[in-house]
């Protein structure tokens, strides 16, 4: 049942939506009405929000913890310049409210956790996931699932991005069923180790769009139980079929996840360190700015080698002074380079790829191997500001 008429502002500003026979008067003023909660202002979350606002969807939750950075405008458009350094919340929503006074908007600084995802899932009709981390793609499908709401899922990884739409209350299957588990730590590289092609995500994040409009006007074959992947470099789009897992901890036969708790969505992206072992008391596995500074301060016999494990692109931008350019995954054919009387201090961007790094150079015999912690990034924040950052 209809709670409004369309007024004649809105019956202009929608006019294109009305002409279609699957929307009409009726579709565009159950989509005034429709409540819809964006959980991320990032790459996937800007073009998704912007586009359903454009459509006139009535209310838009908006949950994001995060601050602006410069290296998220080339993907993040709702976010400009000014914007730096201030929360993405407060853009995202400013920007929204200049697409479209009409929007309610309803904020959600703390963003998602396992404290308010149910209570706050419940108060929407759907949740488009626009996360870039495993422990929060985790929590907000297993919040959805509790409350029987539909999650429309987007993921994006350098050319190339998925998007599915996870509703088990209505007998698909939900996230786990495709990935039971979060991967292990060091083996899935995010997009600040990977890269991301700048306008993928406004691919991804319309076809976000594009299925929540379909569910919340119960039109066209929304992507439930079936899986899109797009692959931006060939410009190829691949659909797989997916089903309910009978065995899935969640939603199966014999589920396992009950409820939400914290030790559910605990995910670490560094390599864990090996236990200890020969040198491991002369030179720790990790080392933070103050301990680095120290020891390359030392005597030249005891002066670490700095290695920085980065990609050449990211050493055009900046590199530490001194330091052997040897990428990760050259460094198995390349240890003939490296010093066997000396300590290795292995850099990368944030400390990811050193650490993994300094892993694999202790199995081959370099016991004094050590990862720089928070990688150039750190450096250039507590060392050197005049560095470039990315």
């Amino acid at each position: 049942m209809i709670a409004r008429e369309l007024s004649s502002d809105e019956c202009l500003r929608y006019s294109r939506h009305i002409r279609l026979s699957e929307v009409g008067m009726d579709g565009q003023a159950r989509l005034r009405e429709a409540r819809v909660l964006v959980v991320g202002m990032g790459g996937l979350g800007s073009p998704a929000a912007l586009y359903l606002a454009a459509a006139g969807v009535g209310t838009l939750g908006l949950a994001d913890f995060d601050a602006v950075e410069l290296h998220n405008l080339q993907r993040q458009v709702l976010h400009g310049e000014g914007d730096v350094g201030r929360p993405k919340l407060e853009s995202a929503a400013r920007r929204i409210r200049e697409l479209d006074s009409g929007v309610a908007i309803e904020e959600h600084g703390e963003g998602i956790t396992v404290a308010n995802a149910a209570d706050c899932f419940g108060r929407y009709d759907i949740i488009v996931d626009g996360t870039d981390n495993f422990s929060t793609r985790y929590l907000n499908n297993d919040a959805a699932f509790f409350v029987r709401k539909p999650l429309v899922y987007g993921s994006i990884f350098q050319f190339e991005g998925q998007v599915s739409v996870f509703d088990p209350a209505s007998g698909t299957p939900c996230y786990r069923c495709l990935f039971p588990q979060m991967p292990p730590p060091g083996s899935v590289p995010n997009c600040e180790e990977a890269g991301v092609f700048g306008a993928l995500p406004g691919v991804i994040g319309s076809l976000q769009a594009l299925e929540t409009l379909k569910l919340l006007l119960g039109i066209g074959e929304p992507l439930c139980g079936r899986l899109l992947s797009h692959d931006g470099l060939r410009q190829r789009f691949h659909t797989l079929r997916i089903k309910p897992d009978p065995t899935c901890p969640l939603c199966g036969n014999k589920p396992s996840i009950l409820d939400l708790r914290e030790e559910n969505y605990r995910f670490d992206c560094a390599v864990p360190a090996p236990e200890s072992g020969d040198g491991a008391t002369e030179a720790p596995m990790e080392i933070d700015i103050a301990e680095a500074r120290q020891r390359m301060g030392g005597p030249d016999s005891a002066r670490p080698v700095l290695i920085d494990v980065r990609e050449p692109w990211e050493a055009q931008i900046c590199s530490i002074p001194e330091s052997i350019l040897l990428p990760l995954q050259s460094l198995p054919e390349r240890l003939d380079r490296l010093p066997g009387d000396r300590p290795l201090l292995v850099y990368c961007h944030h400390g990811m790829r050193s650490l993994k790094a300094a892993q694999f150079l202790r199995k081959k015999g370099f016991a004094r191997a050590m990862s720089l912690s928070g990688g150039i990034e750190a450096w250039a924040r507590e060392v050197d500001p005049s560095m470039p950052r990315y």
